[in-house]
């Protein structure tokens, strides 16, 4: 084979390479495009429902299918509340701090020290 048949060559290949990438780029942009469509189709249909705040949790029965199906075929199996978990209230609670400019003990029982340098935050004086 001389150079000029092995260049031709390559050049063939590299053209038939080029070519079927794109034709795989379109392809793909084809399936891209259905799957933005059917997905605004889809955000319309949850909007028309009002689906979210307010909506109607899904059965207990159904929950348990599903994470049925996910973990026969080893998905991960988010546990999420029940919807009498969701809609109880949830007890707050409420430690008061006084605010003031005196230095309070830290962890260790011991009050931090006290010194003149200013990039030093664990100063008394800067931290309180």
């Amino acid at each position: 084979m001389s150079a000029t048949d092995v260049l031709a060559r390559f050049r063939a290949e590299v053209g038939a390479a080029v070519t079927r990438a794109a034709r795989a780029s379109g392809e793909i942009g084809e399936r891209n495009a259905k799957l933005r469509e059917r997905t605004r189709e889809l955000a319309a249909q949850a909007r028309e429902r009002k689906v979210g705040p307010g909506a109607q949790a899904t059965s207990g029965e159904v929950q348990e299918t599903a994470a049925g199906f996910r973990a026969d075929r080893g998905l991960a199996v988010e546990q999420v509340p029940s919807a009498a978990e969701l809609t109880a209230p949830v007890p707050v609670e409420t430690e008061w701090v006084t605010l003031g400019s005196s230095a309070v003990a830290g962890p260790s029982g011991q009050l931090p020290r006290v010194s003149d340098d200013d990039e030093d935050f664990s100063q008394s004086r800067i931290l309180y």
